[in-house]
């Protein structure tokens, strides 16, 4: 076996705050929406009857991710996705990336989030093959998410880091309508605008 030299990872960990650009639109799948989703691409007949003033109340809470505490928070791992995605932009391989940075959530895998107003959206998907449905989701406006990002310094500078984060923010982005997914919605900063307090 030949001697390979293996160097002790460096393991690093920075705090960082994600300031939305953008509006971040929360779409958390509940089990009823998901089987609705499942029995339509199934070909099952719907059983589905109009949507009630509660129904729709609860569809849109249930948009929003919770952690233990009942805050609205979001998935760790959609950030770190966000990160891998941006690096076919600065030519890192995603694979590396995927081994190399981490993003810490709590027990749950969820990061509180702080925003300053929630509004509720009335939008019109579409569902299977060619069905539509109106969806009732949460949008968060002025929005910031605190958060550890540990890295892997003998591949990754902090430096290196921080500017895939800022890549992530602005051609990935999180949640529904994002600019991965051709929308314009979920784009962040590091890099803190008057108007946050």
């Amino acid at each position: 076996m030949p001697n390979i030299d293996i160097p002790k990872p460096n393991i690093q960990t920075m705090e960082v705050t994600l300031y939305g650009t953008q509006p971040l639109i929360c779409h958390k799948f509940s089990e009823k929406s998901r089987k609705m989703m499942e029995d339509i691409i199934a070909g099952k007949p719907s059983s589905r009857k109009p949507k009630t003033q509660q129904d729709i109340e609860e569809e849109y809470k249930e948009s929003f991710y919770y952690n233990e505490k009942g805050q609205i928070s979001f998935p760790a791992l959609c950030i770190k996705n966000a990160i891998v995605g941006a690096g076919r932009f600065v030519n890192l391989p995603m694979t590396q990336i995927r081994g190399t940075i981490f993003v810490e959530g709590d027990n749950a895998g969820l990061l509180s989030i702080k925003y300053k107003t929630k509004v509720m959206r009335t939008d019109r998907v579409r569902v299977g093959r060619g069905g539509a449905d109106i969806r009732y989701r949460g949008e968060l406006r002025n929005w910031q998410i605190i958060c550890n990002v540990k890295y892997n310094a003998n591949f990754l500078s902090k430096e290196q880091v921080i500017n895939l984060l800022e890549t992530a923010g602005f051609s990935q982005g999180l949640g529904e309508w994002r600019p991965e997914r051709e929308g314009t919605f979920g784009t962040f900063t590091l890099i803190k605008p008057e108007t946050v307090s």
